[in-house]
């Protein structure tokens, strides 16, 4: 896919550099001449621009990309006129970085295809780890729900998945099974792997230490059943 990322920051950069590493054709777009330098060798097209002023955005190939990402951070007024000027000429799909809810709310009122809010959700990913420990990884669905997987505590090991109830007692879906498996490499020297079960399989799983669970829910509910471990 392509992307145009303005505002190439520490997050924009990073952005900018992941993004392209999966394959994806970036543009850059910064009026600093070092921050675009840094990643003349990393993406595709880069440009030296003043953003905030229309002749200059209109440069960019704006339609003809998937997304237009603004990453101003550091400017709050530059992120919201670059926005406003992006809509006025109809740019169909429009990411957003908003460095607070004033300037999130405000981002909502153009009705913007998606707001990034990369400190909130950093934020929830460590209070996630904090509430259940280091063992854990999430992806956020929507505004509530999130799929997440982490390594079973003590007291489920030796018990069935059916027998774990997570879907009656705290509303949460168990959609995979990962088992410790020990394996040797040419050499002799072992390693753990993990096999992935899933369907309905799962009904007839016993756990052992160290296996994880990939479960499905709201978050609230799992705070919940993080509670009563």
């Amino acid at each position: 896919m392509k992307y145009i990322i303005i505002g190439l920051g520490n997050y924009g950069r990073v952005l900018a550099e992941e993004l392209s590493a999966l394959g994806h054709e970036i543009i850059g777009v910064d009026q600093n001449e070092h921050r675009v330098n840094v990643l003349k060798e990393t993406i595709a097209i880069s440009y030296i621009l003043d953003v905030e002023e229309e002749a200059a955005l209109s440069v960019l190939p704006l339609n003809n990309v998937d997304a237009v990402m603004v990453c101003i951070g550091e400017n709050f007024g530059a992120s919201i006129r670059v926005v406003a000027m992006l809509k006025k000429l109809e740019v169909k799909h429009i990411f957003a970085r908003a460095i607070d809810a004033t300037h999130k709310a405000i981002l909502e009122a153009f009705s913007i295809e998606k707001i990034l809010a990369p400190e909130e959700e950093a934020a929830r990913i460590f209070v996630q780890r904090l509430d259940f420990g280091h063992t854990i990884d999430s992806m956020q669905i929507d505004s509530e729900s999130y799929v997440i997987k982490f390594t079973i505590p003590d007291s489920f090991s030796g018990l069935k998945v059916k027998d774990l109830n997570l879907q009656n007692e705290f509303n949460i879906e168990i959609i995979a099974v990962q088992h410790v498996v020990e394996d040797k490499n040419i050499l002799g020297i072992k390693s753990s792997q993990y096999k992935t079960i899933t369907s309905d399989s799962l009904k007839v799983e016993s756990l052992v230490k160290g296996d994880k669970l990939v479960c499905i829910g709201k978050y609230k509910d799992f705070q919940v059943l993080w509670n009563s471990l």
